[in-house]
């Protein structure tokens, strides 16, 4: 099997520049562990939660949950001062830029670094590391709502698997 162009490892820190959570549309899908710390960490029941914080996109297997974005795409929680839920950030955040897609080829590491001055900066991160990113990425699975259903009538309890 061919090594992965990053085998030896990549060099990035994070600048905390936020281009990340701003300024263009994308998703941050929620996982079950993500939406339970988010819940904790607002104080929040899930049908305030989704009605103030998420939206649903269609996957082509059901609808997934996701953050919500502000008319101008930054993220709902992203304020002046950054993310305002950075202690419980999903971990599609805290796993960036070490993302599958990111990570495919060194022409979309490259290509990603025009919008994250991080990378290239910083310490190297060695491809162990690297690897335990993008196996939490991976772990964490998405909520997926069958199509038709109205996410706010689930029980938070059925959605987080408990």
């Amino acid at each position: 099997m061919e090594k992965p162009f990053y085998a030896q490892g990549l060099r990035f820190a994070c600048t905390r520049c936020s281009a990340c959570c701003r300024g263009g549309p994308g998703y941050v899908f929620l996982s079950s562990s993500d939406l339970h710390a988010l819940l904790v960490f607002l104080s929040l029941d899930f049908p305030q939660f989704f009605h103030n914080y998420c939206t649903v996109v269609d996957t082509g297997m059901g609808m997934a949950l996701s953050l919500a974005e502000k008319p101008n795409y930054d993220c709902v929680f992203w304020e002046k001062d950054g993310c305002s839920v950075y202690g419980a950030r999903p971990v599609q955040c805290s796993t960036y830029p070490f993302w599958a897609s990111i990570l495919e080829s060194q022409r979309s590491w490259l290509d990603e670094r025009a919008a994250c001055p991080g990378i290239g900066a910083g310490d190297l991160v060695n491809a162990s590391s690297i690897e335990k990113q993008l196996y939490l990425r991976r772990a964490a699975g998405t909520i997926v709502f069958p199509y038709g259903a109205d996410p706010e009538t689930y029980n938070v309890d059925t959605i987080l698997g408990r």
